[in-house]
């Protein structure tokens, strides 16, 4: 399974269902490219993530640091850190993403003394997991095992899934990472979230940097600074960025031609918007939206 529309509310929170029919756990395969965007979108979810990479390689960007995975290899995001995900070098790069609620790791009794403070650690965004480490290569099989279980559901699936789990824990707390808990990190990030919040809601209506560097509380120099940090772009260049992935939804419903869609998600001109379009698909939009019909009617 593998959800291509990626959809995010406007806070960036993940809004797909991270959960089998009964436990709060989800195992995916996905293959970056197949996204609606070609790449796996800037987003935040309250689930624990752990991918391991099956084939290719891919950069994944957790909030203002890129690493690159390699086939075999392995990562833990945490809860509540913003990320995304690219194909490396067009790889057909094709992972298992496993996300888990924080509370289902351990039991309540435990959840305090041996979850909870990974989660407010500041230092703590994400583990690399390479499968040269004992510990590390303990939990991408775990990871392996979870997925086997959740899609063959053998007799008292639940039940290893639990084993696995706390298997997965026990390498990361015996891996000795060790937390730091910053007020000021803290801060960061929210200030980050409240901002790319602020363009979700307005994204549509004409956006400047001062109205985004209110959202955050900053000037308009250190709102220019947070994003360059988190995002390697200015404010403006991830306004315009987003308005493309709205418009991609959108192009492939057959009632909007290529200027209401320009339109509706905040561009004043249709030219500009081909523009803009063209540089970040290599395509135009109305290209792409033939493309989108012709594969909806192979599909059908």
């Amino acid at each position: 399974m593998q959800t291509k529309n990626f959809k995010v509310d406007p806070n960036f929170k993940e809004l797909t269902e991270h959960r089998t029919t009964v436990l709060p756990i989800a195992c995916y395969r996905t293959t970056i490219r197949q996204n609606i965007n070609g790449y796996i979108p800037l987003h935040w979810h309250e689930e624990f993530q752990f991918v391991r990479i099956m084939k290719g390689q891919a950069i994944f960007q957790i909030q203002e640091e890129k690493v690159t995975l390699h086939e075999g290899d392995g990562m833990f995001i945490n809860s509540g850190c913003l990320h995304l995900a690219e194909d490396d070098n067009d790889s057909g790069c094709h992972y298992i993403c496993l996300n888990v609620l924080p509370s289902f790791v351990l039991s309540q009794e435990l959840f305090r003394t041996y979850v909870y403070p990974y989660i407010e650690a500041t230092n703590l965004s994400y583990i690399i997991l390479p499968t040269r480490e004992h510990w590390a290569k303990n939990i991408l099989d775990a990871i392996l095992e979870i997925d086997r279980l959740i899609h063959q559901r053998p007799a008292l699936y639940e039940l290893d899934l639990t084993i696995q789990l706390t298997h997965i824990w026990r390498n990361l707390v015996v891996n000795g990472f060790p937390l730091e808990y910053k007020e000021a990190d803290m801060l960061k990030n929210h200030r980050m979230k409240q901002m790319l919040n602020w363009i979700h809601h307005h994204y549509a209506e004409k956006i400047i940097l001062e109205d985004i560097a209110r959202a955050g509380q900053l000037s308009r120099s250190e709102c220019c600074r947070y994003f360059k940090r988190f995002l390697k772009k200015s404010p403006l260049n991830y306004v315009m960025e987003y308005r493309i992935q709205k418009s991609l939804i959108l192009l492939q419903q057959p009632e909007y031609n290529v200027t209401d869609v320009a339109y509706q998600v905040g561009f004043n001109s249709t030219s500009y918007f081909i523009n803009q379009f063209r540089k970040s698909m290599n395509m135009t939009p109305l290209t792409y939206k033939k493309q989108k019909k012709i594969t909806y009617h192979a599909d059908s």
